[in-house]
């Protein structure tokens, strides 16, 4: 591992440690991320001794005293440096209670410090050290596992998730990210465990479900959380989708692996964790609306309605961003049917418009999201629904440069109303507005303000409404 080490803030490092009479190693997922060949710039420097007294020394020279976060309660510094985010930290041996995942911290040795670790491929250590400086300790066969892409724990698996049981959501994260299998005990040992997921802060379960979400193929590690019990812990919306009812031998299709396919399809397309999000999200009102028809069979009406209800309360308790990242995806889950139900029929421009009215500078996403909806097996009817998507692309395209409704702004305020016909704020405002919005929707007029303004005299005339201040 030595050509692999050659940098001047491991030289830096190392040289400190030495001076303080101190042994230090790298240790964690630099030296995992190292190996399977994935750049990366976060530093976990372990010391046998103080962390804080070696980076303190370490921030001196390099003139970076003041950027320099201590956090003495868990003998902890945080370092930035030319893009390198260094942690350093003193070894420790860690034992938990029962009833929280906080450790109690003792001053450890290097063996200590490793088998604390939370995985094998995350339990490797280079040394910096002058006399055996780029070897690498693997005490709990990390590399083995590296190769045969496999999640193991370094201790007795059921202890080490009891103790911590954040590491079940990170064992999935890892999984998910790189593509590795969960060990076969490993995985028992996250069932039997899985209610002390609750122990957990909602916070740090989203930071590792957000992970999952950005990963390659997110459906996938979804998947295990569901399979291995966590996710109904924490999101029993989502694992409500699971299943399969059959009434008259008619069964609907299974909603959960739908909506992971639907995820993973629009993975392929876009990095945007909101909206990922939206496909998440887009049929979790399914289960709540599902009704068997017997002429029809299996129906969901109103669950795009439902849905967009529904967002906001899920967003609440998993405290996830209460602001235009919720109104986002508030508004594709609402209008996610819009452009396939645009495909099915005769594409009208008055249809064209209000879509680009409601969806706004969104519609590229929600465009997104509606084709990756297409999960049927069968290559036609993909094909027909993909073909027909283009035709609302291209309409889309020549409403938009005809009408300009994206992002719309009514070319008659409810100021102008109110100045004309010498109004207060009332009814009879929201009525004008009403009208001449669907008036440019419907291509009864152009979206000018001109025309807006000869349509606002004729409804103010139909409301009985006298013109007051003619405006321009």
């Amino acid at each position: 591992m030595k050509p692999n080490i050659d940098h001047s803030i491991l030289d830096l490092v190392s040289e400190t440690a030495s001076e303080l009479g101190r042994r230090v190693y790298v240790v964690g997922g630099w030296v995992r991320d190292l190996q399977l060949g994935r750049e990366s710039k976060d530093l976990d420097i372990m010391v046998v001794g103080s962390g804080i007294e070696l980076a303190g020394e370490v921030a001196r020279k390099l003139d970076r005293e003041g950027g320099l976060k201590v956090f003495r309660n868990f003998g902890t510094a945080m370092l930035r440096h030319e893009g390198w985010e260094i942690e350093f930290v003193g070894a420790r041996r860690e034992s938990y209670r029962s009833g929280s995942r906080k450790p109690i911290v003792e001053d450890g040795s290097l063996e200590d410090d490793l088998r604390r670790r939370d995985f094998t491929i995350n339990a490797m250590a280079i040394s910096l050290n002058e006399d055996d400086r780029g070897c690498l300790l693997d005490p709990f066969g990390g590399q083995d596992d590296l190769r045969a892409g496999l999640i193991r724990t370094p201790l007795e698996p059921g202890l080490t998730y009891s103790d911590d049981p954040l590491r079940m959501m990170r064992a999935v994260r890892f999984a998910s990210q790189l593509g590795f299998q969960i060990e076969q005990s490993s995985f028992e040992a996250i069932r039997k465990n899985a209610e002390r997921i609750r122990i957990v802060s909602i916070e740090r379960i989203m930071d590792e479900f957000n992970k999952i979400m950005l990963s390659d193929t997110p459906g996938r590690g979804i998947q295990m959380l569901r399979a291995s019990g966590l996710l109904l812990h924490f999101f029993p919306e989502l694992d409500a989708m699971h299943g399969v009812e059959v009434v008259n031998g008619k069964a609907h299709k299974d909603n959960f692996y739908h909506t992971l396919q639907v995820l993973d399809n629009l993975a392929e397309k876009t990095p945007d964790l909101w909206l990922r999000w939206a496909a998440l999200l887009h049929d979790i009102a399914k289960p709540a609306t599902r009704r068997f028809d017997e002429k029809i069979g299996w129906t969901f009406y109103g669950h795009e309605y439902l849905g967009h209800k529904m967002v906001k309360p899920i967003f609440r308790r998993l405290k996830l961003p209460m602001n235009e990242k919720l109104r986002y995806v508030q508004k594709l889950v609402l209008l996610h049917l819009r452009p396939i139900a645009l495909t099915e029929s005769v594409v009208t421009d008055s249809a064209v418009r209000r879509l680009l009215f409601e969806a706004g500078d969104d519609i590229d996403d929600l465009m997104l999201l509606c084709e990756a909806d297409i999960t049927s097996g069968n290559p036609e009817k993909v094909k027909k629904y993909l073909d027909n998507f283009e035709k609302v692309r291209q309409k889309l395209r020549e409403i938009e440069d005809k009408d300009r409704l994206r992002n719309w702004q009514p070319p008659v305020s409810g100021e102008d109303i109110m100045h004309a016909f010498a109004l207060p704020p009332c009814k009879e405002v929201g009525i004008i507005k009403t009208a001449i919005r669907e008036a440019i929707i419907e291509g009864e007029i152009p979206n000018r303000r001109d025309a807006a303004l000869e349509r606002m005299k004729e409804e103010g005339k139909k409301l009985g409404l006298v013109l007051e201040n003619p405006i321009n």
